[in-house]
């Protein structure tokens, strides 16, 4: 049987909604004890127990309003006075949104994309690095990332795109991000950039429009040139500046 840990961690890395109910505190006679906790998924369902009855009820709908708002909160339930529940105790519980780790696809695997993954895995994004030059992965060991050596364009095809990925455009070849770029503002995403000039994103814009890719709005939307204006100057300092933004979009939505 699986731990409510291991839950939680396949909720974290996974595209489903969850809340974690953690009792926190009791006073008189409650049906569960303090650090007793609870999954409460986005249709109702649970993993866990803080007790049953009228107050399991009563939090696994206020863990579902946690998940509307995208907001944690704590609760204390008296369990005569407001549920009518012979134990005569009162409850006290920590209700919060399981957080999913964002998926990064990062297109480019030169010296910045390189700093980029080993920074992005440490601050908990789930990295995928793509790119067709097989000797680009020389002396790239990162355990926790995952690697892709083809064209982009197939990576594209088998990657899956939700509401949580984000996708940072770093190749060699210019020509190669403004396909990547096509290809992945057709796909669900939070956030797109791409590196470059003031002069290749301009090219790029002109692009995107002149071929009916994008239009004006959408191209509003895509972060070029990538990351914060922080006078970024070598590829590791390019990379924060990079994963700055990322943080940012991150920690806002």
């Amino acid at each position: 049987m699986s731990s409510i840990y291991s839950k939680i961690l396949e909720i974290e890395n996974g595209n489903t909604k969850a809340a974690l109910c953690t009792i926190v505190s009791t006073k008189g006679s409650a049906p569960r004890k303090t650090g007793s906790k609870m999954i409460v998924y986005e249709n109702g369902k649970i993993d866990g127990t803080i007790g049953g009855g009228a107050l399991e009820k009563l939090v696994i709908e206020q863990a579902q309003d946690v998940l509307k708002n995208n907001t944690s909160k704590i609760v204390i339930h008296n369990l005569v006075k407001d549920l009518a529940m012979c134990c005569g105790g009162t409850v006290e519980l920590f209700i919060e949104p399981i957080m999913n780790k964002k998926k990064l696809y990062i297109f480019g695997l030169g010296h910045i994309g390189k700093s980029l993954s080993k920074f992005a895995v440490d601050l908990d994004f789930n990295v995928t690095v793509i790119d067709d030059r097989y000797d680009a992965f020389d002396n790239f060991d990162i355990p926790d990332c995952m690697i892709i050596k083809e064209h982009h364009a197939t990576a594209i095809e088998k990657l899956v795109f939700d509401e949580h990925t984000f996708v940072v455009i770093l190749t060699h070849d210019h020509q190669y991000d403004r396909e990547i770029l096509a290809l992945t503002s057709k796909k669900k995403h939070q956030y797109i950039g791409m590196i470059g000039s003031e002069r290749k994103v301009e090219i790029a814009k002109k692009n995107m429009v002149a071929f009916n890719i994008m239009d004006a709005e959408e191209i509003k939307k895509i972060d070029m040139p990538i990351g914060l204006d922080i006078e970024a100057i070598t590829p590791q300092e390019i990379a924060i500046s990079i994963l700055a933004k990322l943080i940012d979009v991150r920690n806002k939505k």
